[in-house]
């Protein structure tokens, strides 16, 4: 089967891997999992990144816009009003006018406050983002933020930097049915089965940080991450073999002699 090209707001990318530049422990251990990734598209979070003084050195300075698309994110940010400005701060600062949009609604569970988020979605569609939408696994949620002009959404399949995989399998599935956008999970990928999973349940990509700059060998998992991206994919397109709840002889019984 031949696959279709992975399209976001008319722009095509190589890979169906998405990855983070925070937690790395230097920068060029940083650059290394990209390029063992195989991504092409990396999120940066503008308040993050020194973008006043541009004399100084930044983990801007290890990414090749040649090669790779910064996405800037509003990570941190609790309040539509904060996102927002977060985001032009971006597109003005010559990052991008697409932006991973993030509104917290938790300190702690760093779940999205959902409300705020399709408000902020519709202000920044209505001023030229592109908006990627990080929500909870809600497929409502994930309808009213396409509506809002979302270019793609991107429900978390558990707590951010959880490493605890995907918790609700059947809210992927359904937000991938109905979904007439990119869906990319994004934030509770813990090792490569799980990003073979997200993919495997229709995922058009998954986004991840943690699981490779955490990892104890970061660029051997970077490594690892893009293989189950591709086989996840590979095995969506296959299609699997239905759930039974008893065995099926692998080899018919139909045709054979009887018994020695």
């Amino acid at each position: 089967m031949t696959d279709t090209s992975f399209v976001i707001a008319g722009r095509t990318f190589r890979s169906r891997l998405i990855v983070g530049t925070g937690k790395y422990p230097t920068h060029q251990v940083m650059r290394d999992c990209h390029t063992a990734s195989g991504a092409d598209m990396v999120t940066v979070a503008v308040r993050r990144v020194n973008i006043s003084d541009r004399s100084r050195e930044s983990l801007l300075d290890y990414i090749d816009p040649e090669r790779i698309f910064i996405l800037p994110n509003t990570a941190g940010c609790y309040t539509a009003e904060e996102a927002i400005r977060t985001a032009r701060l971006g597109r003005e600062a010559g990052l991008s006018n697409w932006v991973k949009l993030e509104v917290i609604g938790d300190e702690r569970t760093l779940f999205p406050d959902n409300e705020a988020l399709i408000e902020a979605t519709r202000i920044l569609v209505s001023e030229g983002f592109v908006v990627l939408p990080y929500t909870n696994d809600d497929p409502i949620a994930c309808r009213k933020l396409e509506e809002a002009g979302a270019a793609a959404v991107m429900p978390l399949g558990a707590p951010i930097g959880s490493g605890l995989g995907i918790q609700n399998a059947n809210n992927i599935r359904i937000i991938r049915e109905f979904s007439k956008v990119p869906v990319i999970v994004d934030a509770g990928v813990g090792t490569a089965s799980d990003a073979a999973l997200a993919m495997e349940l229709g995922a058009d990509g998954v986004l991840m940080n943690t699981a490779i700059a955490g990892a104890q060998f970061p660029v051997q998992m970077a490594e690892a991450m893009k293989h189950a991206i591709l086989a996840g994919r590979q095995a969506f397109l296959a299609g699997r073999i239905p759930k039974k709840m008893y065995a099926t002889a692998s080899s018919p019984l139909e045709g054979m002699v009887g018994r020695l």
